[in-house]
Formats: structure tokens, C-alpha cells, sequence
């Protein structure tokens, strides 16, 4: 069941921010460098890309895909199953804990993308949007 994320009274009519990717954790949709564009409460579903709280370090934010819904909050975890910073390591995240959920990619231009074929596949590649990857029944 889809649940709300309305922890974020104050933050505007928008309730529109971004947030950047520090780890490999979420590879190969979002690499370091990458920033999001997030927005604050919403509904979240298994399948969407979210910015929770650390369980254990409140003062530390971090980028997952949540898996499914468990008793007591959220399974996440990272795309990428060798860096293990996720639920596998400290459980379910509680509603309280998820943060935003993110909408849209945008990656940077590195100053190695200097031909026109790599401008190109920057432009192309640049924005993209967060679909979900929940699989759909038929």
C-alpha cells in the first residue's frame, strides 16, 4: 500500500529540492556527482527511488530504491549489490525516515565530454527520469 511522506510541513508550497549522489550505492542508474530533483511527501511505492534518514545516523542522508513494505516502515536498498549500506544492513526504515522521493536525474557535464559525439550523448542522457522498477502484472 502506497504511503504519504508528509514530515516536511515548512518547506514550501513547491516542497521541490535537490539532492546529490556521493557513493556508488545506486550504480548504474545514478553514479557520484549525479543530483536529483526530489520532492518532499508524496506517495511512495516499491519500485521509487527515495531519500531517506540513516536509521543510525540521523544527520545522514542517503539514496535507495525502496523494495517493498515491510512491518514497521520501508526495505531499501542500493542498485548496486556490492555496497550493502542499505536495509540489508540496518533494516526497515521507519515513515518517518523517508525524506523525499525522487523525480528526475540530472547528471553534470564532465570536462572530459569535450567532442561533439560526447556533447551529444550528454544532452541526451543529461536529464532523465526515475521510472519505477516494480514489475507489472498482466
Amino acid at each position: 500500500m502506497p504511503e504519504r511522506v508528509d514530515d516536511q510541513e515548512d518547506r514550501g508550497l513547491l516542497r521541490i529540492g535537490l539532492a546529490e549522489v556521493y557513493n556508488p550505492s545506486m550504480e548504474p542508474a545514478l553514479r557520484p556527482g549525479d543530483l536529483l530533483v526530489v520532492r518532499y511527501g508524496g506517495v511512495v511505492r516499491p519500485g521509487h527511488v527515495v531519500v531517506v534518514r540513516h536509521p543510525f545516523q540521523h544527520d545522514l542522508l542517503i539514496v535507495k530504491r525502496v523494495v517493498e513494505r515491510r512491518a514497521g516502515g520501508w526495505w531499501v536498498q542500493g542498485d548496486n549489490p556490492s555496497v550493502r549500506n542499505d536495509s540489508r544492513e540496518f533494516g526497515v526504515v521507519p515513515d518517518d525516515l523517508v525524506v523525499a522521493r525522487a523525480w528526475v536525474r540530472l547528471r553534470p557535464l564532465r570536462r572530459v565530454q569535450r567532442t561533439p559525439g560526447a556533447l551529444l550523448g550528454w544532452v541526451f542522457s543529461a536529464v532523465w527520469p526515475l521510472p519505477s522498477r516494480r514489475l507489472r502484472a498482466r
